[in-house]
């Protein structure tokens, strides 16, 4: 797609370059008033169905990210939960044997409090980074609503 207005790569009422012509006759003069409201209605079906495409395609690669961001914390959830597992017994043993094990368990407890903090924070961070909007889409938008408005005069 070559831009917001094209219809099959080419814009019916922009000059063609080879001949410095027309492709299609903008002059509303020469054709009746059912001849431009189909013309009007067949550039606003063909101009609807380009920008859906443009933001289905625009959020589509939007929510792969997200997805990307959601697996990678699930992964590091699961992994996290391992190795605290892991971790929190052998840590929790070996100071068992200088205190009591219940204080022991306590503070590998807190410790993997704050580990979960963090990875819940980066997490966060980077599920704040996705940008839901079709910035490209609204952006095309605006600029068809100059060109209808141009179309008028």
């Amino acid at each position: 797609m070559s831009g917001p207005y094209t219809a099959g790569g080419q814009d019916p009422y922009l000059p063609d370059n080879t001949t410095g012509s027309t492709t299609a006759s903008p002059s509303y003069e020469t054709e009746s008033l059912g001849q431009i409201v189909s013309q009007i209605t067949t550039d606003l079906g063909t101009l609807t169905r380009q920008e859906l495409a443009l933001a289905k395609a625009e959020l589509r690669d939007e929510a792969k990210l997200a997805g990307k961001g959601a697996g990678m914390l699930g992964g590091a959830a699961f992994a996290g939960w391992m190795l605290a597992l892991f971790v929190s017994l052998t840590v929790m043993w070996a100071l068992g044997e200088v205190m009591h094990l219940a204080w022991a368990a306590l503070i590998v407890a807190v410790i993997w409090a704050v580990v979960a903090a963090v990875l819940a924070s980066a997490g966060r961070k980077a599920l704040k980074e996705v940008n839901p909007t079709p910035e490209q889409t609204v952006e095309t938008l605006k600029e068809d609503a100059q060109w209808l408005k141009t179309r008028k005069n």
